[in-house]
């Protein structure tokens, strides 16, 4: 199966890889710690891992990302739409949608992946302390095709703990952990078998200016495939991936923000080279009061 990157979410063989990991140790330093500089600037996600900032109040964020791994042929296109729930914006809903070709079946062409209906909770903090973190949990829903390596044929969990913190003035770091759980994933013969996977991912953004940024990621994750009914195999991907993104402002409210990464295996993933592209649009919808 493909790979897929949105903040961090790999699919290979199996189906869609997130680790966990417990951080909550940090509530009171989010809540009273108030970050040096905070920046009007970007505050997207990076592109290979999640930060802990919820949508705020009356603003929606819409976010595509395209994926091209030159070694495997694998590559992939996510749509994501992250809106805060109504009266409490430490609330958010979000839904990803996703296309991909997995080069494992070349002559598969492409199609539909499966679907994520996301929750998000800010436990700590908020885009203008030091510290912010956002439990998030997903249904993926099996739409796509586990026969053309388009999705892991099951019903699924994930969680991801995404911890951001604001190292000083102009840097920032993002940390994140999470798991996925397929009761009943396939392969492409029909095969089925219970599978998980964890992953963990870190992110530098060198805030250049408050438009302009420079992105250092790293990405780990290992899970398992199914190879006959009910047995699984481990395998491990790693990459670092530099990448640039800058910010258009205009007047109404509405940020676009484009990027580009470039994904670079090591380890388990030496030799396998990818271009990340990056395309968010967020904007007020609904007037926002005055604080």
């Amino acid at each position: 199966m493909a790979k897929l990157w949105n903040g961090f979410w790999e699919v290979r063989h199996s189906g869609f890889v997130l680790a966990a990991i417990v951080l909550l140790g940090v509530n009171s330093l989010g809540q009273q710690d108030p970050a040096p500089a905070p920046t009007p600037g970007i505050q997207d996600n990076s592109f290979l891992v999640e930060e802990a900032y919820n949508q705020n109040f009356g603003v929606v964020q819409h976010i595509s990302s395209f994926t091209r791994f030159f070694d495997s042929k694998d590559w992939n296109y996510t749509f994501t739409q992250e809106w805060p729930v109504p009266g409490d914006e430490r609330h958010q809903l979000s839904y990803t949608l996703v296309a991909l070709h997995s080069g494992s079946f070349p002559g598969s062409g492409a199609g539909i992946g499966d679907v994520f209906l996301n929750y998000r909770y800010q436990l700590v903090g908020s885009g203008d302390t030091r510290v912010a973190f956002s439990p998030r949990l997903s249904l993926i829903f099996p739409t796509g095709d586990s026969a053309q390596g388009r999705g892991a044929g099951s019903f699924g969990l994930q969680t991801s703990l995404p911890l951001s913190v604001v190292l000083s003035k102009k840097l920032v770091s993002h940390w994140n952990a999470g798991a996925t759980f397929f009761p009943h994933a396939q392969d492409a013969s029909g095969h089925q078998a219970a599978t998980a996977g964890y992953n963990f991912g870190q992110s530098f953004i060198w805030l250049a200016t408050n438009r302009f940024n420079v992105m250092l990621e790293t990405v780990f994750a290992r899970s398992q495939s199914v190879v006959a009914s009910n047995h699984t195999d481990w395998t491990s991907s790693l990459f670092l991936s530099p990448g640039i993104r800058w910010a258009y402002n205009f007047k109404n409210g509405l940020q676009i923000v484009p990027g580009i990464g470039v994904p670079l295996g090591v380890g388990p993933s030496a030799g396998e080279r990818a271009i990340f592209l990056y395309l968010s649009f967020e904007h007020p919808f609904r007037k926002i009061p005055k604080r």
